[in-house]
C-alpha cells in the first residue's frame, strides 16, 4: 500500500510518501512562506526524487482539520485536485491525533496544542495503549485555562507531553497554573509531520475509513474570525 501524505494546518507544509509502514520521504518545511508557494513545489520534488509514479498510489492523505483556515483550505484543494485526477480516494486524518502519532509508543498523555488566537487553543487528549493511539478527549477549540483544569481533574499522576505552536505562547501559563508533572516535545516531534498523516492513513485506509475526493472537505471546528465578526455585526443589528 502506498499512501501519498499531505499536511499543511499549520505555518509547517509537509509531504510525506509512505509505503507498506515504511517512510520513503518526507519533506517538511517549517519557513515564512504560504502553502499556495510550497506545497505543489514540495509534492513535485518528492515525486521526482523518489521516481515516483502518482498512478501507483493508493490514497491521498490530508489532514483535515483542525487548523490554519487558509492552510487548511489550500490543502484540501491540492488532496481533491490530486484524488480527482488520479481517480483515488482521499483519507482525511484529525491533525491533533496525527500529532500525537509524532511520539509513538509514548506512555505520556499527549496533548498537542495549536494557538486558536482569543487565549484559545485546538487541542485534543491521547495515549498509547500498545500499538494503539487511544482518545481521552476528542479534538477541539478550548481555552487555554479550561484544557489545564481538565488535566488537573481528570489525570492527577500522569506526565503529559505537550506539542504544537501553542506551546511556545502558552509556555508560561502552563508553568504558572499546572502542578501535573510535563514536558516540551522536543524540536523533531513538536510540530506537524505528514509522514505521521501517512502512517497514521494507512491504518484508517486498512480499516476502510476512506471517502471520495468529491467528498473530501476540512473540518475547522468552529467558524472563521470574517465569519464570526460578520456574524457579530449581524446580531448587533439584529438586536
Amino acid at each position: 500500500m502506498k499512501i501519498l501524505a499531505l499536511d499543511s494546518s499549520s505555518l509547517v507544509a509537509s509531504v510525506a510518501v509512505v509505503e507498506d509502514e515504511l517512510l520513503i520521504a518526507e519533506y517538511t518545511v517549517n519557513y515564512k512562506k504560504t502553502h499556495s508557494q510550497t506545497l505543489l513545489p514540495m509534492i513535485d520534488a518528492i515525486v521526482k526524487m523518489t521516481e515516483l509514479d502518482l498512478e501507483t498510489v493508493d490514497a491521498i492523505a490530508i489532514t483535515k482539520g483542525p487548523g490554519s483556515f487558509t492552510g487548511l483550505r489550500i490543502g484540501s484543494a491540492t488532496a481533491k485536485g490530486l484524488g480527482l485526477a488520479l481517480g483515488k480516494p482521499v483519507v482525511a486524518v484529525e491533525t491533533m491525533a496525527a500529532m500525537a502519532y509524532n511520539l509513538w509508543g509514548s506512555r505520556s498523555l499527549l496533548v498537542p496544542i495549536m494557538d486558536a488566537r482569543r487565549n484559545q487553543v485546538y487541542t485534543g487528549v491521547y495515549q498509547f495503549q500498545g500499538k494503539e493511539l487511544i482518545t481521552h478527549r476528542e479534538q477541539c477549540a478550548m481555552g487555554i485555562e479550561e484544557l489545564l483544569c481538565y488535566l488537573k481533574e481528570h489525570f492527577e499522576e500522569k506526565e503529559i507531553i505537550f506539542l504544537g505552536d501553542g506551546v511556545p505562547v502558552f509556555r508560561e501559563q502552563i508553568a504558572e497554573q499546572l502542578v501535573l508533572p510535563y514536558v516540551f516535545a522536543p524540536a523533531h516531534m513538536n510540530r506537524q509531520r505528514a509522514g505521521s498523516v501517512g502512517v497514521l492513513a494507512e491504518r484508517y485506509y486498512k480499516q476502510g475509513n476512506v471517502e471520495s475526493a468529491a467528498e473530501h472537505k476540512p473540518d475547522y471546528l468552529r467558524l472563521s474570525q470574517a465569519e464570526r465578526e460578520r456574524k457579530e455585526r449581524q446580531e448587533v443589528f439584529s438586536d
